[in-house]
């Protein structure tokens, strides 16, 4: 990517975005993020800002790996869309025909096709572990992993498990933020004939030079420490420590130490690690229509295919194969064009692509809580837009 066209642009964008950068961590809402900007096809804004490893007072730097958590969903259904462009998978077969162990039932026993497209909607019927109300819930009780943890057991043995429990509804009839990407990459291994982890490299890392994004590190040194908003200030994430990213639900077990385990099963919704520059090179080949995948099948990421339903605590916003699709900025309060991409995850990341502007946006913070969904994600993208409390200046 070049330098932007309009370096008054530029200055006034980098003006307003390190302001709000700072802000967050002088306020210790954030430890460290790194925030990338393209417009245009051009980097516009790079930069990295606070401490990567706090205890040891190592600076945050472009080159900082982060635990991705569902940054790395976007990544694996990318995977899925290539499978789709080679004529390997039908978005509407049911997944049965790849995957003929995986067979869930309804509620009433009845069994259930679930096709590629629900698993990449998440209409599939499936749910979370993280999101029962208590340790005691069917997907607790299954022994299924969220995969962020340090269960020691294979992806072929949480899709059984996954399997053992009934669907949430019929598939097609609802939405649910699911491990339906985790079922999504048993598929994507299934066909392509490998190991996730290996159609993961051959289908998208490796086509796009994404040379540090994986579902394992080897370069610990490199990896940010996670750290927990918490008062006076965020506190070192301990390994098995639970988080609740929100009220009523039991939460997530995280496992620091994970991505440094080559044993760990490559989790396709939570599992992988990377790069702020290895991310936007994937954003930026589906935003262009032409680098990785045929325009029409960009737009069928990019279409809502909830048809229709709100998700909950999201109004204006859908779901397409992969992330959120905006449908009406009105009703979400945001000036993002009608059609913006967006989604983050757990570890404290947030991303958007609007790509009437044809603007990508990556804020990967070390952070839980605050880097997804606290005050920063909101004021950032405030700032790209060009919003203060004077009104809207030229973006």
């Amino acid at each position: 990517m070049g330098s932007s066209a309009n370096p008054l642009v530029k200055a006034s964008l980098s003006d307003r975005v390190s302001a709000v950068i700072q802000q967050a961590i002088e306020q210790q809402r954030l430890v460290g993020a790194v925030v990338l900007i393209a417009r245009h096809g051009h980097m516009v804004y790079r930069q990295a800002a606070g401490l990567a490893d706090r205890e040891n007072n190592h600076v945050m730097t472009p080159e900082t790996i982060f635990r991705l958590a569902s940054v790395s969903k976007p990544i694996v259904s990318a995977a899925a869309l290539v499978l789709v462009a080679r004529g390997q998978l039908d978005l509407d077969s049911p997944v049965s025909r790849w995957l003929p162990e995986f067979t869930p039932m309804l509620a009433d026993g009845n069994p259930a096709t679930i096709t590629a497209r629900q698993l990449l909607s998440h209409t599939a019927g499936l749910g979370y572990r993280f999101f029962e109300r208590d340790e005691h819930g069917p997907y607790a009780a299954a022994g299924v992993s969220d995969g962020m943890d340090a269960a020691e057991i294979t992806l072929e043995e949480n899709l059984r498990r996954i399997a053992r429990v009934p669907l949430q509804y019929t598939p097609g009839r609802s939405w649910a933020y699911s491990l339906a990407t985790d079922v999504l990459g048993a598929l994507v291994a299934r066909i392509n004939g490998t190991t996730l982890d290996v159609a993961v490299r051959e289908l998208i890392t490796d086509p796009l030079a994404m040379r540090n994004t994986g579902f394992y590190s080897a370069e610990p040194q490199r990896v940010a420490r996670a750290y927990v908003n918490d008062q006076p200030r965020p506190h070192l994430l301990q390994e098995g420590e639970i988080v609740p990213p929100f009220p009523d639900v039991v939460g997530i077990r995280y496992s620091p130490a994970r991505i440094f385990n080559p044993a760990a099963f490559p989790s396709a919704g939570a599992g992988m690690a990377g790069t702020a520059d290895d991310f936007l090179r994937l954003l930026e080949a589906l935003r262009d229509g032409e680098t990785l995948l045929p325009r029409t099948l960009v737009e069928e990421m990019s279409r809502d295919w909830t048809h229709g339903l709100e998700l909950e605590g999201s109004p204006g916003i859908g779901f397409g194969l992969g992330f959120s699709v905006l449908r009406d900025p009105q009703l979400a309060a945001s000036p993002e064009s009608p059609g913006t991409w967006r989604w983050g995850g757990a570890y404290g990341h947030s991303w958007f692509v609007d790509p009437q502007q044809e603007l990508s946006v990556i804020a990967f913070t070390n952070t839980l809580g605050e880097g997804m969904s606290g005050q920063f994600v909101n004021d950032l993208r405030d700032a790209v837009y060009g919003i203060s409390t004077a009104g809207r200046e030229a973006a």
